[in-house]
């Protein structure tokens, strides 16, 4: 699926690129400031593809290294609403039981990708990335 999504997203790239090309040719000074407008759009998206598939590639690193040590999180005794989501509550009282660990051992990135997933389960997506990123950053330590 990513592979998927990546090659979309390169021809939406080069389309773009072809677009901003057309417009900077027209050398009228609309042309040219919309075509560099244009232009930027690919080059931000490309730097932004890069650092999300950076760190997924990252992540599943962790992900490969925990899977090894017989590490993962298990939530699969966390009670689950009809939707498949694990309940509020629940998820709330295994995120407190993470932090815990956190806070008694904050150097350990094993304890951050568990409050990453902790975090995940509550939700809080931002935050859950953030405590990925500090996980990730841990581990390149170790």
């Amino acid at each position: 699926m990513v592979a998927l999504l990546t090659a979309a997203l390169v021809v939406y790239f080069v389309l773009l690129t072809e677009r901003a090309v057309l417009l900077l040719r027209t050398g009228t000074v609309v042309g040219v400031g919309l075509g560099a407008g244009v232009l930027l759009l690919p080059l931000i998206g490309v730097v932004l593809l890069a650092y999300e598939l950076r760190f997924g590639a990252q992540t599943a690193r962790l992900t490969r290294s925990l899977a090894g040590e017989g590490g993962l999180p298990d939530d699969s005794d966390l009670p689950r609403r009809p939707s498949g989501r694990i309940e509020r509550t629940a998820a709330d009282d295994n995120f407190e039981s993470v932090r815990t660990e956190v806070d008694r051992e904050p150097g350990n990135w094993r304890h951050w990708y568990h409050l990453a997933h902790a975090y995940d389960l509550a939700g809080d997506r931002k935050r859950a990335r953030s405590a990925m990123r500090h996980a990730i950053e841990l581990s390149a330590h170790t």
